[in-house]
């Protein structure tokens, strides 16, 4: 989990992503078994059947992968109150930022960069219900933050590209919301 920041740190070790205004969703392949997790680890399989249907089209058949759940509203720009209305629960789509596991090889001791080259690879020729979170490396991160202010977006969150993944608050995560955005005053993270 990011650790909120003031600012999006800039340098070549970050990369740094969109902060989509969804919720956290862990998505397990074993087989021809998909689960949907939830942050706090409730089974959300039955939930958002795009995301299992297509995480069941993907050729490797054993990986996890770390992402947020949205819906996207016509201006292309997450809409929280949508997911959260649970009226459009079909329509949800995996935004994916980070592969844990690939194969039955366990990778999140592997730094950020490598896990995900796998996502990338693990997701080749997606085009429905499963996407790799854009993202960019480098000093351009306060400039994107702008941007994404700018869009109306709900802001950055930016990880340090040699950095394991960890379980729990890190401060090698570093999220920073648009103060203008609905999200800034939720709760709900």
């Amino acid at each position: 989990m990011p650790t909120a920041g003031k600012a999006v740190p800039s340098g070549d070790d970050w990369i740094h992503e969109v902060k989509y205004d969804g919720y956290r969703m862990r998505v397990v392949r074993n087989g021809k078994t998909v689960r949907l997790y939830s942050k706090g680890g409730t089974d959300w399989t039955k939930r958002y059947p795009r995301i299992v249907e297509t995480a069941l089209k993907i050729k490797q058949s054993n990986f996890v992968i770390d992402g947020e759940a949205v819906i996207l509203g016509v201006d292309g720009i997450s809409d929280f109150n949508a997911l959260h209305s649970r009226q459009e629960d079909h329509q949800a789509q995996l935004y994916a930022f980070d592969c844990l596991a690939f194969g039955g090889d366990d990778l999140r001791r592997l730094p950020l960069h490598l896990r995900k080259t796998n996502l990338m690879q693990l997701l080749r020729g997606r085009s429905q219900g499963i996407f790799v979170a854009p993202f960019e490396a480098g000093e351009i991160g306060p400039d994107l933050f702008d941007a994404a202010c700018r869009m109306g977006l709900e802001g950055l969150v930016s990880k340090h590209r040699e950095r394991a993944y960890r379980i729990g608050r890190c401060d090698h995560w570093i999220k920073v919301k648009n103060r203008k955005h609905p999200a800034y005053r939720r709760v709900l993270d």
